[in-house]
């Protein structure tokens, strides 16, 4: 770890110079689309939250995906990512004499996980509880946190 010198600055986090530069403040600030990065806007109208937890023997990820029913994912791995894609569609129609009511939904989402050499690829099990889907990754034998090995001193 390094040390860096702490500066105080005028505002809190914010940096004096943009409110005295407007040009620059409005020119360069993340409202503008094409300065987001992609984990802020992806063109899609949000992503599902996601938690990985690692372990001495395996990863576990879970995926928060409410509303969504086991058939409505697709998970694949390819190139060592592994993808996960959701997608579901409902519509419903009430007619009546003097009216007719159409309600429709579409849902969607794609997340990408870069996996670790680490992991058993072959092995990754899955599954949808309760709004939440899990995954189980288990570690190569050689990627497990060995225990401490006491060594005699002679």
């Amino acid at each position: 770890m390094s040390l860096v010198k702490f500066r105080r600055r005028p505002f809190g986090n914010l940096v004096a110079q943009d409110f005295f530069d407007m040009d620059d403040f409005f020119d360069n600030r993340a409202w503008v689309r094409d300065m987001l990065p992609s984990r802020f806007w992806n063109g899609k109208t949000a992503e599902p939250a996601l938690n990985v937890k690692e372990n001495d023997n395996n990863f576990e990820i879970e995926l928060a995906a409410p509303g969504f029913a086991k058939k409505d994912f697709e998970v694949t791995i390819e190139d060592g990512c592994l993808n996960i894609t959701a997608e579901k569609e409902h519509s419903e129609e009430e007619k009546d004499d003097n009216y007719t009511r159409r309600e429709f939904s579409y849902n969607s989402f794609e997340r990408s996980l870069q996996l670790p050499e680490s992991v058993k690829q072959e092995e990754i099990k899955a599954k949808y509880n309760d709004g939440i889907l899990s995954f189980k990754l288990d570690k190569k034998e050689e990627a497990k946190k060995m225990p401490p090995k006491k060594i005699a001193i002679s």
